[in-house]
């Protein structure tokens, strides 16, 4: 019987089973019964590691029993798993030789979060955003048949990933190419949040429809007084349920459609696959788990535990008997979900869109408080994109909160139907820059870059909390589309106006008078620039807007310095530094321009502050460029403008 813990062990518990497990070949050495010793193990371990850690939770201990029925059954790395979405590899990482390196998970060197191609042959295809192990398992099959080389490839999608458009694209294209395909939809009813639009949700509102029940009804009275109506009323029941039951679905769609079966029987699980394995062409395998199975607390609170922070050891806290204890301070998230909120209570008109990311982009106490004016779309950002377009049109003023890297998924609709159209769609674009653990995969590296070159785009880029809100608010305001991109976590503690104001669009203020250089900061990074610049006597400048970008602030600054210097947490390339030297081309103004950013490499996973020093946008290394450039000046910067 399969164990329930309720602690998370503070110190490593012994799993001799597992200790014995370096690849998957061992795991196949075992009988059934010790199988489930090593699930049991199996989920324990992770629990010991992700309290060490921090990191995703409930996913992975949800899919300890199928991941270890996968490598019993499948012959891996030969035959090919692809994971999806990847957070709930934790288990499959352990099995796979990384047992060992599991404490430095989501850490500087140490491993991702995600299945990474190189950090592993058992890691097939690396996975950060969902839905596209099918596409990538089905190219994989083809690609096999093509070389005539026998394995099979399996594609899990879980947590929500059946939710998005290109995972039916993919089943489509899959029942036309007929290659031999096993899909596991592992179905736990949850995303992040809970599923929208998912399979379950769907046949459940379905036989509790009034539609279906009126129409029920009407069936009866109409057929009550014929003979032997009650066993045919019984029977168009049940044959109206096979209609639009999942194995209907998908045998329409070209799949063998097998399930649902319990994704917790490890027996049974591992006697499915087992048969399957024989099976040729597209077969989809429908079972259902429980998000953060084996952990008490997980279980009762799915999405609490999505995502555990480590558990850091307790401090003794001695504070002053007269100095009151210091406010944390509001994450970035957080300033958004306010705002979004008073904002919904002045304008009747505002929606708030979300592509599945309810509580990451800290719209609870909204979806609370204007559930009518609430829409969570699932894992679908075009979707999110074109539908916030519609509504736009019909006059409503739609703000859609995204990460940035998932916006980068619906392009398409961001040039097309919004900006081509000049519709009033505000984009909360979270996440932007670096994200530390995280890694590449989730980085809002590239919005500045992909953002400004869209026409009737206004793009902004706050400092602080407070400019946040405010710029929130004038990105509401504004006619036509508009984007704030602000980071992860929280500021540097900026007291948050209560009112709400319309700044000057397109004007930067400078918070700093000096000579030589001149910083012009793009975003969350002025704290350091005007530390570097209070050692370096430098001018800095807040810009606030990308696009349209102060040109006269621009001008200005270079008559009266040598130097230019920007400084952005976005990709150098196409970034806000080139708007910057753009305008000086475009005037004829002869200027010495450092552009200090996201150099052209994928920045790995490690904490936030590690990230800007591999990069050397840290203080000490900013000071250090500009100290390094201006040596190299061989004297006052020549101006000269072309009129």
């Amino acid at each position: 019987m399969q164990k329930t813990y309720t602690d998370i062990p503070s110190s490593r518990p012994a799993t001799p089973l597992l200790d014995s497990v370096n690849a998957p070949a061992d795991l196949r050495q075992l009988n059934t019964d010790e199988l489930v010793q090593l699930t049991d193990e199996l989920r324990l371990f992770m629990l010991f590691c992700v309290g060490k850690t921090g990191g995703h939770f409930g996913a992975g201990l949800g899919v300890t029993e199928l991941t270890v029925a996968l490598h019993y059954v499948f012959n891996t790395p030969n035959d090919r798993l692809v994971w999806d979405v990847g957070h709930q590899t934790y288990p499959h990482k352990i099995l796979t030789g990384r047992r060992e390196q599991m404490l430095s998970m989501r850490q500087k060197d140490g491993l991702s979060g995600f299945p990474k191609r190189s950090e592993s042959e058992y890691d097939t295809f690396g996975v950060g955003h969902s839905s596209t192990s099918i596409s990538a398992a089905l190219g994989m099959a083809m690609a096999s048949a093509q070389l005539d080389e026998s394995r099979k490839t399996v594609a899990i999608m879980g947590d929500g990933a059946m939710t998005a458009g290109m995972a039916f694209e993919a089943i489509n294209h899959a029942s036309h190419v007929d290659k031999d395909l096993l899909v596991i939809l592992n179905d736990n009813q949850m995303s992040i949040s809970r599923n929208v639009g998912g399979l379950s949700t769907y046949f459940s509102k379905l036989w509790a429809s009034r539609f279906y029940n009126q129409l029920r009804e009407r069936g009866k009275k109409a057929l009550s007084s014929l003979p032997h109506a009650k066993n045919f009323v019984r029977r168009t029941e049940e044959y109206m349920k096979s209609m639009v039951s999942p194995a209907t679905i998908f045998e329409e769609l070209g799949f063998y459609y097998i399930g649902p079966i319990d994704g917790h029987d490890l027996p049974l699980l591992v006697q499915t696959l087992t048969n399957l394995k024989a099976i040729k062409g597209p077969v989809m395998l429908h079972i259902i788990t429980h998000k953060g199975k084996g952990f008490a607390p997980a279980e009762n609170d799915l999405v609490g535990y999505h995502f555990f922070n480590k558990i850091e050891p307790k401090q003794a806290v001695i504070t002053a008997a007269d100095e009151p204890p210091k406010q944390a301070k509001p994450k970035y998230q957080k300033v958004f979900g306010d705002w979004l909120c008073d904002m919904a209570a002045k304008d009747q008109r505002v929606i708030g869109i979300t592509p599945a990311m309810c509580e990451g982009s800290g719209m609870n106490d909204f979806a609370e408080r204007f559930p009518e004016r609430y829409e969570d779309v699932a894992i679908a950002e075009q979707h999110a994109v074109t539908l916030a377009a519609g509504m736009a049109c019909e006059g409503l003023k739609p703000v859609v909160a995204i990460y940035s890297t998932f916006l980068q998924r619906a392009y398409d609709q961001l040039i097309h139907d919004v900006a081509i159209q000049n519709l009033d769609v505000l984009f909360a674009l979270d996440r932007a820059g670096l994200v530390g653990e995280d890694g590449a995969t989730h980085a809002g590296a590239y919005d500045i870059s992909y953002l400004r070159c869209i026409p009737n785009m206004l793009l902004m880029a706050p400092s602080d909390e407070n400019e946040t809100r405010q710029l929130l608010y004038t990105g509401y305001m504004h006619t036509g589309p508009a984007a704030v991109r602000y980071p992860r976590g929280t500021g540097p503690g900026a007291t948050i106006q209560k009112t709400m104001s319309m700044l000057p669009i397109g004007k930067g203020v400078v918070v700093r008078e000096g000579t030589g250089a001149a910083i012009l900061n793009f975003g969350t990074l002025l704290d350091s620039a005007v530390t570097v610049a209070d050692q370096l006597n430098s001018t800095v400048a807040d810009m606030r807007f990308i696009k349209p970008i102060d040109q006269a602030l621009i001008r200005s600054l270079a008559e009266t310095h040598d130097l230019l210097v920007t400084l952005e947490e976005n990709s150098i390339a196409g970034g806000a530094g080139s708007a910057v030297i753009e305008f000086l081309a475009a005037e004829g103004i002869v200027m010495p321009v450092l552009q200090l950013g996201l150099p052209d490499k994928l920045i790995d996973h490690g904490t936030h502050a590690e990230q800007l020093v591999s990069i050397n946008l840290d203080s000490d290394s900013i000071q250090s460029a500009i100290t390094e450039r201006l040596k190299h000046l061989t004297g006052p910067a020549k101006v000269a403008q072309l009129h």
